[in-house]
């Protein structure tokens, strides 16, 4: 695990004090001996625990600490969890700083516990990472002064504060963490964590890839059907009222989803933002507004009670499920397929 990538700037110290406290406990365990085979562990929200559980089989389990409801970034866990996880076999997480609980966790992990196997899920698709701007949509004009600005200030500086900057521009980038909406980086992400289980269970390990390979062919799927939504639609851009999870799709598929909101479930659209929005659903005819299913419907309606679009429709951000998916069964695979391609058939115009 490197930090030096995607580094985090400030780093929770309750969990590395829970860490450093159940040391003791956690390494008597393994020392004991504790279970010969290898019967699973953590990951650290939905969509990696149903990723985890769909490499192993009947192999063994996992579980997320990540309560029913809730998405994985944001979260913050108890401060039993470190020792919950260090009595288990494995951790399975994103080294991202939305996740930086986990990274912490996973830093205590390697630096006490050898018996843990820590999978970062991000290791073989990083340099595929989008840049996360948390600026709106329309803020481009400002942020170009501001440019200007630093640049002018940064020809102010000494040579050695500019080789400072240099060296620690590439920590301060944040990284969009949803790359697992991409069913093809999922396809990857999936290998990178059978093999990591398979290193810790190598009993296991031609099982492991195995199902790793079947769920691959699962997901080439859902990239067909949308290729097909890209190649079929009546327009190219769509509205979710809501912080937009979808750029890596966006990236791979050449559609555009327009937010009023940006990337970020911090931000709160402006007036003006809301105008531009209705203007744009008006102009391009749009009928189906989207909005995540994890917030609040009220900007999407809002918006189709202002414009010419007749109807909203939940979108999943896939990190998470709700009770009533759970109940159905449903893992990152189903809300893809029938959440997700069903909303954007809808959204981009598709007949």
């Amino acid at each position: 695990m490197s930090h030096s990538r995607r580094s985090v700037l400030q780093r929770g110290v309750g969990l590395l004090a829970a860490g450093a406290a159940t040391s003791v406990a956690g390494c008597s365990g393994a020392a004991d001996g504790g279970s010969a085979g290898f019967d699973g562990g953590y990951t650290a929200f939905f969509t990696l625990n149903d990723w985890a559980n769909e490499v192993v089989g009947d192999h063994a389990s996992f579980e997320s600490p990540v309560e029913v409801g809730r998405l994985g970034h944001g979260w913050s866990p108890d401060g039993n969890l470190a020792a919950d996880v260090a009595s288990t076999d494995a951790f399975v997480y994103l080294d991202n700083p939305e996740f930086a609980w986990a990274q912490d966790l996973a830093e205590t992990l390697e630096a006490d516990y050898d018996s843990v196997a820590v999978v970062d899920a991000l290791a073989d698709v990083e340099d595929d990472l989008l840049d996360w701007d948390h600026s709106h949509e329309g803020d481009e004009e400002h942020d170009d002064d501001e440019d200007h600005d630093d640049e002018e200030h940064d020809d102010d500086e000494d040579h050695d504060d500019e080789e400072d900057h240099d060296d620690d521009e590439h920590d301060d980038r944040q990284y969009d963490p949803h790359v697992w909406v991409d069913p093809l980086f999922a396809a990857t992400m999936v290998e990178t964590i059978a093999t990591g289980i398979g290193e810790a269970d190598p009993d296991n390990a031609e099982a492991y890839a195995d199902n790793a390979a079947a769920y691959a062919a699962e997901l080439d799927e859902v990239d067909a059907a949308l290729e097909s939504i890209a190649a079929d639609a009546d327009r190219d851009v769509a509205v979710i009222a809501g912080h937009n999870s979808f750029q890596y799709l966006e990236a791979r598929y050449g559609f555009r989803l327009h937010s009023p909101v940006g990337v970020s479930p911090q931000n709160e659209p402006s007036q003006s933002e809301i105008a531009d929005t209705i203007e744009l659903v008006n102009t391009e005819g749009i009928d189906t507004i989207l909005y995540d299913r994890f917030e609040s419907t009220t900007l999407a309606e809002t918006i189709v009670e202002n414009s010419d679009a007749t109807e909203t429709t939940a979108v999943s951000p896939a990190g998470g499920t709700t009770e009533e998916w759970n109940d159905a069964g449903y893992g990152y695979l189903e809300q893809m397929t029938e959440i997700n391609v069903p909303a954007f058939e809808r959204a981009f115009g598709v007949q």
